[in-house]
């Protein structure tokens, strides 16, 4: 259902048609960055954009309880990682992998540079607990607190997984 589908299917009343343009603003503003974080998180087109519907579904049910606008990004995508979640509760997807040619051929603009393949690699050797906050402030720009926020540790944390993050990393490119 798109969000256009959701907005329409509302009861009509003051509150909802602010509540409509507010969600509208929300959608038209991160949904590139939701559909990014959940193609990271699944690595499969189909099942990125049904996390990034379910994770706008969520967020259309549940806007009053957003308080402070400057957390609109953390909020929608930790929805998004909880719905990637969901995903594996509800059905085990098959793993296939594809030869790096296909990739190149789908992804023109796929890096198969030998840096980039070590890099890559390296980051999937990195734990999870490191992994996450170090794309989230790579990948998609946040800002050592809005990594915290976003995992929903303190901001000495976050700053703690991301210094051990480039850390192990360079370990592991090192070996």
């Amino acid at each position: 259902m798109t969000s256009i589908a959701i907005s329409h299917s509302a009861p009509l009343n003051s509150t909802v048609s602010n509540r409509d343009q507010l969600f509208q603003e929300l959608v038209s503003q991160f949904a590139d960055d939701i559909y990014r974080y959940a193609y990271w998180l699944s690595n499969d087109k189909q099942a990125a954009e049904d996390v990034s519907q379910e994770t706008l579904l969520r967020a259309w049910k549940s806007i009053h309880k957003l308080q402070d606008s400057k957390a609109t990004k953390g909020w929608l995508l930790t929805i998004a990682r909880r719905e990637n979640a969901r995903r594996f509760e509800r059905k085990q997807l098959e793993m296939v992998d594809y030869p790096t040619e296909q990739v190149c051929e789908t992804h023109p603009d796929y890096d198969t540079t030998t840096e980039a393949y070590v890099l890559r690699n390296a980051l999937k050797k990195l734990p999870l607990e490191y992994r996450e906050p170090l794309l989230l402030q790579v990948e998609f720009g946040f800002s050592q607190k809005e990594v915290a926020q976003h995992l929903g540790i303190t901001t000495a944390g976050a700053g703690t997984r991301l210094f051990r993050a480039r850390q192990k990393l360079r370990e592991i490119i090192e070996d």
